[in-house]
């Protein structure tokens, strides 16, 4: 897959997804947001891909948006690089204009739409989008001299790319909140200590230990399986009764009972020998998937 500010390469069963920026920190723009939204929902239906990983090129995960347009770089509607983003101003603003969508909101919700679990390997700065991205990966790995900051605040602006819904589920609303009130940058230490991260690791051994991780989940697990955990896990948590989390539990375990891949799955157990799921993401999830009723921007 050729783009222009990421790479993407697939090897045995996993995509990594390299931010390549390097000579700006991998800043955040308008071409770098396409380009995810493309690569993760390509993700989806390529059942080679078993697992994404996601790092930065150079000594930085992430350093924010591109604030090259200086004072307006958030003002869409002066800059007249940006038509796609001029949804009117002042009185005139149509505050349902598809126009008006954050860009590492429409990264953030395509990375959470993805069937195959995420995990981001932070090897150096990840600040505002640069962090924000990260929340609806499910694994999140840093290098000892990442430093993290939701630095919002300090640029007269707000947190974006739906982090007021996922940083509060990850760390707690009183951490999310302390954060983002201050806008301060933070160290890995202090990531790992309030769970933002799960491990913390010598430069050097990040990338392995993202692959180690990636490798027992292509190794011993269903595809199909996989896909419905991550979407479950995201979306019932949720929700405000246990007993909707129950109505779909009991969908997958039904659905799931019969199929090819549970067969296999207990025939290996039985055999002592690793399994061989055949099912595929692309042609056997199950026919209550996606049991969510669809949503649109309004």
């Amino acid at each position: 897959m050729a783009y222009e500010e990421i790479l993407a390469e697939i090897e045995n069963g996993i995509l990594t997804v390299t931010l390549n920026r390097p000579a700006k920190l991998n800043a955040f723009t308008g071409v770098m947001m396409a380009e995810l939204i493309d690569v993760f929902g390509r993700a989806s239906t390529d059942d080679s891909v078993r697992v994404v990983v996601v790092t930065g090129a150079g000594r930085a995960f992430c350093a924010g948006a591109d604030l090259s347009a200086g004072a307006k770089t958030f003002d869409f509607a002066a800059r007249t690089d940006r038509p796609d983003r001029q949804a009117g101003s002042g009185a005139d603003i149509d505050w349902s204009d598809q126009r008006i969508r954050d860009g590492g909101g429409r990264v953030s919700l395509a990375i959470f739409e993805c069937l195959k679990p995420v995990i981001a390997a932070v090897n150096g700065p990840a600040v505002g989008v640069g962090v924000t991205m990260q929340l609806p990966m499910d694994i999140r790995l840093a290098a000892e001299g990442a430093r993290f900051g939701f630095v919002f605040s300090r640029r007269g602006i707000v947190p974006e790319a739906c982090s007021s819904w996922f940083l509060p589920r990850i760390v707690g609303i009183s951490q999310a909140l302390e954060w983002c009130y201050s806008g301060r940058l933070f160290d890995a230490q202090e990531a790992l200590q309030a769970r933002l991260v799960r491990q913390v690791l010598k430069p050097e051994d990040l990338l392995p230990r993202a692959y180690e991780i990636a490798a027992e989940i292509r190794d011993n697990t269903a595809p199909v399986s996989i896909a419905l955990i991550r979407q479950m896990m995201w979306r019932l948590s949720a929700l405000d009764h246990p007993m909707e989390a129950h109505k779909i539990d009991s969908r997958g375990l039904y659905a799931r009972g019969s199929s090819a891949d549970a067969k296999e799955g207990i025939t290996s157990f039985i055999e002592k020998r690793p399994p061989h799921f055949p099912e595929k993401v692309s042609s056997n999830m199950p026919p209550y998937f996606p049991w969510w009723q669809e949503r649109t921007y309004s």
